[in-house]
C-alpha cells in the first residue's frame, strides 16, 4: 500500500500540481491505487494510464474558501505551492508583496481548514515541501542545525513549517516537511526556473555561459523526478517521518564552474558544435549573501527511514534535460 494505517483507496490532494515539482509528483502518484485530486492555478493534465482515480481542479488558493473545498476529505495533503513571479522563488520573496501570502498564508490556510473539518479517526498527513536554505548557513547540513534563513522566501519557508509542526503537535494533522535543495532536470510538467534550465537553453542558442568571478560554491541537485519519488517515499513511511523536517539531498555536490562546463559539453555533444565558452563575470548589484552559500546536503537521516536514493546522476539528468530541450 502506498501508506500505512489508511483506507484502500487513500484520497490524496496535490496543492501545486501543474508546476514544476507537481506535474512530476501526479505523474509518479498516478500508478497508485489511489483517489488523485490535483489542485492548481492553472489547468492540470490528468496523467496517462496507471491506477489512480484522478480529478483535476482549478482554484486560486489564495481566495477565500478555496483551500477547505481543496482539502475536504483529505487522507493526505502534499503542499507545493510557492510564488514564482520574477523568476526564482527566494528572489520574488524579496520585494513581492504577495510572495507571504502564497508562501505562508496558504498553510495557515490548510492547517485552519483541516482543524475546522476534523473528523474521527487519525489526521490527514501534509507533506510541505520546504527548503534546505532554511538553514542559512554555508557548508555540510544534515537537519541538526539551528535555523538561520538569511533570504525572505527561506523565512517565509521556516514559518510554514513551524505552523505544520504546531499543527502537528495540537493533533490537527501529522505534518512532515521535506527540505529540498536546488531543483533540476526536464520533467513531464512546465519547465523549472532555475539556473540550470537558464544555462541549458543559453547553450542551446549558443550563447556564453556565465559564472560570477570567484564563484566556486557547491551546489546540490537533485531531479526533479526524483524528488517526485521522494514525496511519495514520504507516504509509504509516513508514521516514521511525522513531526520533523527532513533534508532531501544528492550527497554529490557540484561546483558551480564545473556544473556549467557539464553543460556545455552536454549541448554540443547532442548537437555537433563546439561547446560554448564558460566564462567569468562581476556579479550583479542584487547579489546576496545566499548567492555565495555554496551547501553540501547530509540526507542520511531521511535515506535510513525511507530508502530513497537518487536514481538518475547528475550527467544522466543533464542529458536527459538537454535531449528534451533541443
Amino acid at each position: 500500500m502506498l501508506t500505512t494505517g489508511m483506507c484502500d483507496r487513500p484520497l490524496v490532494v496535490v496543492l501545486g500540481a501543474s508546476g514544476y515539482v507537481g506535474s512530476a509528483l501526479a505523474a509518479e502518484l498516478a500508478r497508485w491505487p489511489v483517489r488523485l485530486r490535483l489542485v492548481a492555478r492553472r489547468p492540470g493534465v490528468v496523467p496517462p494510464g496507471g491506477a489512480a482515480e484522478t480529478e483535476t481542479r482549478t482554484a486560486d488558493l489564495t481566495a477565500a474558501g478555496e483551500v477547505a473545498l481543496a482539502v475536504a476529505d483529505a487522507d493526505v495533503v502534499i503542499h507545493l505551492v510557492a510564488r514564482l513571479a520574477q523568476g526564482a522563488a527566494w528572489r520574488a520573496a524579496e520585494s513581492d508583496p504577495v510572495a507571504e501570502r502564497v508562501n505562508v498564508g496558504v498553510m495557515h490556510d490548510v492547517v485552519a481548514a483541516l482543524r475546522s473539518g476534523r473528523r474521527a479517526g487519525r489526521p490527514p498527513v501534509v507533506v510541505f515541501a520546504g527548503s534546505v536554505y532554511q538553514v542559512g548557513r554555508p557548508g555540510r547540513v544534515d537537519g541538526s542545525e539551528p535555523d538561520e534563513p538569511v533570504t525572505a522566501y527561506a523565512r517565509q519557508k521556516l514559518d510554514a513549517e513551524r505552523a505544520l509542526k504546531s499543527a502537528t503537535v495540537e493533533g490537527v494533522m501529522r505534518g512532515i516537511s521535506l527540505r529540498l535543495p536546488t531543483v533540476y532536470g526536464a520533467g513531464p510538467g512546465p519547465r523549472g526556473n532555475g539556473v540550470v534550465q537558464a544555462m541549458v537553453l543559453r547553450a542551446l542558442a549558443d550563447e556564453p555561459l556565465t559564472v560570477w568571478k570567484g564563484s566556486v560554491v557547491e551546489r546540490d541537485l537533485v531531479h526533479v523526478e526524483d524528488v517526485a519519488h521522494a514525496f511519495v517515499s514520504c507516504l509509504a513511511h509516513e508514521d516514521a517521518l511525522v513531526g520533523r523536517h527532513w533534508l532531501l539531498g544528492s550527497g554529490r555536490p557540484v561546483t558551480v564552474p564545473h556544473l556549467f562546463g557539464a553543460i556545455a559539453a552536454g549541448v554540443s555533444a547532442r548537437t555537433g558544435r563546439p561547446a560554448v565558452p564558460v566564462t567569468a563575470v562581476d556579479p550583479p548589484a542584487t547579489a546576496t549573501a545566499a548567492d555565495f552559500h555554496g551547501t553540501v546536503v547530509d540526507s542520511s537521516a531521511f535515506r535510513a527511514v525511507t530508502g530513497w536514493r537518487p536514481r538518475l546522476s547528475l550527467q544522466e539528468g543533464l542529458d536527459h534535460m538537454v535531449a528534451a530541450y533541443v
